[in-house]
């Protein structure tokens, strides 16, 4: 089973922040930089919300705010889905696409220990597949499970 962990160990846990009280100008400048769809919203190590672009398009600029006077606290996700590291990517995939989100944070014991996404998940159930279909092949053509050949 392949979990939350996993692709943590892969990808890293490096979590790309704001403070509350920021500009969404400011958040979109990080976004912009690091090439990422949100960003976590946090004071010290307590995780308060989400800032994505989704939050941009739908609480801004569809209702005429400038998001260079506009704060995050006021526009950002508050509602959190979390999943923990030990949470099957199976079931991560799930929640995303019932809840309609691309990004969840992964906590554990109250505490940040990275952020997955959508993109991250479908990749490890690729990979996953394609670990699979070469353990049969190898298998069938009498090489072993499990085993290169």
């Amino acid at each position: 089973m392949v979990t939350v962990k996993n692709i943590l160990e892969k990808k890293g846990n490096k979590v790309f922040s704001i403070k509350p009280d920021q500009t969404v100008f400011e958040a979109l400048t990080v976004m912009a930089e690091k090439n990422i769809g949100a960003v976590l919203v946090m004071e010290g190590e307590n995780l308060l919300g989400i800032f994505s672009e989704r939050d941009y398009a739908r609480k801004l600029i569809l209702k005429g705010f400038f998001s260079k006077e506009s704060v995050v606290r006021n526009v950002m996700t508050k509602d959190l889905y979390v999943v923990s590291p030990d949470t099957d990517i199976f079931k991560c995939m799930a929640m995303m696409t019932e809840k309609r989100i691309r990004h969840i944070p992964v906590v554990e014991n109250k505490k940040l220990k990275g952020i997955v996404t959508i993109g991250d998940i479908v990749n490890a159930i690729i990979c996953s597949q394609e670990e699979i279909i070469k353990n049969l092949g190898n298998y069938i053509t009498g090489g072993g499970y499990g085993h290169s050949g």
